[in-house]
């Protein structure tokens, strides 16, 4: 199973994109790439799948940093139309569960799909909602913080 949650090997889903073995034939695929290489901590091909205007070299360390010091999770894709695609990708900081909402917008750049930019949300994991951890059990049942 691919990182991105699909079923298919990681060398034949993401990895394929991530290592420019083939594009990325929808915003969907990109943006699941996109996620696997934020599992990777992969910063360069973050860098090199979003629009030129909006690659900022300094970057590099900001999102490696990011990426290794959280544990990645699991990613929902709740809505995918045209070049939109809205996902939520959840992770674990320090011994809390966060969620990265995003309504991210995609354009073609040279024939090929490239991140131009998205619209985060405020969101939490809901109580009764399956924990993101993957144990099977609901939120408020398995990592949910005491007191909320």
């Amino acid at each position: 199973m691919c990182i991105c949650g699909n079923e298919k090997e990681f060398s034949e889903c993401c990895g394929a994109i991530i290592e420019a073995k083939r594009s990325p034939a929808t915003p969907q695929e990109l943006m699941r790439s996109r996620y696997s290489a934020y599992v990777r901590a992969n910063a360069e091909y973050l860098l090199t799948s979003t629009v030129k205007e909006n690659r900022y070299p300094g970057d590099i360390e900001l999102i490696k940093e990011f990426s290794t010091s959280v544990e990645w999770l699991k990613l929902d894709i709740l809505n995918a139309v045209n070049d939109t695609v809205e996902f939520k990708a959840y992770y674990k900081d320090n011994q809390n569960i966060q969620v990265l909402h995003e309504k991210s917008n995609f354009v073609k750049e040279d024939g090929v799909w490239r991140y131009k930019d998205g619209e985060l949300y405020t969101t939490k994991v809901q109580r009764n909602e399956s924990c993101p951890c993957g144990s099977g059990k609901k939120f408020k049942k398995c990592c949910m913080p005491k007191g909320l």
